[in-house]
């Protein structure tokens, strides 16, 4: 198991790249499958999503497109619990099928003011797909139909999620150590 110093902490390997890349391949070929005949906008949410929302288009079969819509509510290693927009969504959404593809859903707050915001753009359907969910932080009720990972509460990194912007490079996802 590897260990990582960012800054001021330690972060022990938890998820390979090999179990990643299997797990995006499976959820991409999941949602080809779904929206076999569609044209889906994958809506990325900055910055932590951009490594998996890369990945996950390149695995999928069919026909999409992407954009991306930047949120913040983090600041070091917790939530700030209010979700700003930072860059808005520019495409024209009416008619259209978007997935949400996000890093991470804890709270499901960010989930929620997205897909209140992307509403009022009458899309034709709306979905979420994210790498990792923390099924014990919800405090909303989502309809994520699209999961790579649940996992417990911990703090984690890499594959795209920082700490204090730090460590998204890193190929593997690494858990908060004691």
């Amino acid at each position: 198991m590897s260990v990582v110093k960012i800054h001021d902490k330690s972060f022990e390997t938890s998820i390979p790249e090999s179990e990643i890349k299997q797990r995006v391949k499976a959820v991409a070929n999941q949602i080809s499958h779904d929206m076999e005949g569609k044209n889906p906008l994958l809506l990325a949410v900055l910055n932590g999503a951009f490594v998996f929302a890369a990945d996950l288009m390149r695995e999928m079969t069919i026909p999409c497109e992407i954009s991306f819509v930047k949120l913040a509510s983090y600041q070091g290693v917790t939530s700030s619990g209010t979700v700003k927009e930072v860059i808005g969504i520019n495409e024209n959404l009416a008619g259209r099928t978007v997935i949400i593809v996000e890093d991470i859903v804890e709270s499901g707050l960010t989930m929620k003011r997205m897909i209140e915001s992307i509403g009022t753009r009458n899309p034709e359907s709306v979905h979420i797909c994210t790498l990792l969910l923390k099924p014990d932080r919800l405090q909303v009720p989502l309809d994520i139909e699209y999961v790579a990972f649940k996992i417990p509460n911990d703090f984690i990194l890499g594959y795209g999620l920082d700490y204090d912007q730090q460590g998204r490079q890193l190929r593997d996802i690494y858990t908060l150590k004691g």
